[in-house]
């Protein structure tokens, strides 16, 4: 477990201060969450690696940097309301769990949904909702949101998820006429029809399925 403890540290010198993340509150929570409790059993070992790894049903766990770099630009306070679309393993949502009071994840693959709920029971975040539905269409039950991240590439920024902000709201979204590399936006809502849109780089996540993303063609 120290191992793990100080592997988390090296991971947050090197892959993230190393890189430009400056948040103070986002470098702690990734000091804090134990990566390697929401990675498969054979990947334990490269929990801490600076990369992706595999969940299984042709999805991934995000590289921690990107995951760090979300959360940073969705510039959270700790008493804010955040979606995220695509829970995964539930890892990312933990991070986020330390960073704002209530935290609700959606995931379209039961089986993944599933495992994202186990995982942050494990992990000590029993707190976070984890809905199994489109995320491409939100959660709006319960909208407005401080902050929504999207941990998948979205063909173009889906508008149920900007509709879901509120005025002063961040998204954060992959984007790209590729189903396999996009550009990471910030999107600000300014009002009720204004929209703030910022490029933070090129990235490659795997597609958002759904009525707001692309068609389900076996992803």
């Amino acid at each position: 477990m120290n191992s793990m403890k100080s592997q988390r540290k090296e991971m947050v010198l090197r892959q993230l201060e190393g890189r430009g993340i400056r948040d103070g509150r986002v470098l702690a929570a990734m000091r804090k969450v134990p990566r390697h409790l929401f990675v498969p059993a054979e990947q334990q070992a490269a929990s801490y690696n600076d990369g992706p790894l595999p969940i299984g049903f042709g999805q991934t766990i995000s590289q921690p940097y990107i995951v760090a770099l979300t959360c940073e630009l969705l510039d959270l306070s700790g008493d804010g309301k955040v979606l995220e679309i695509g829970a995964g393993c539930g890892y990312a949502a933990a991070v986020l769990a330390e960073l704002a009071e209530e935290v609700f994840t959606i995931e379209r693959m039961p089986e993944l949904a599933e495992l994202a709920k186990e995982n942050l029971v494990k992990a000590g975040y029993p707190d976070v909702r984890v809905v199994c539905a489109d995320g491409s269409l939100g959660y709006p039950d319960e909208a407005p949101f401080d902050a929504i991240a999207v941990a998948a590439g979205a063909p173009a920024p889906p508008d149920h998820l900007k509709q879901q902000l509120k005025i002063g709201g961040r998204l954060v979204v992959p984007v790209g006429s590729n189903s396999r590399y996009q550009e990471l936006l910030k999107i600000t809502r300014l009002s009720d029809t204004d929209y703030e849109t910022i490029s933070h780089g090129e990235v490659a996540f795997v597609p958002l399925v759904g009525a707001g993303g692309w068609p389900d063609e076996g992803y």
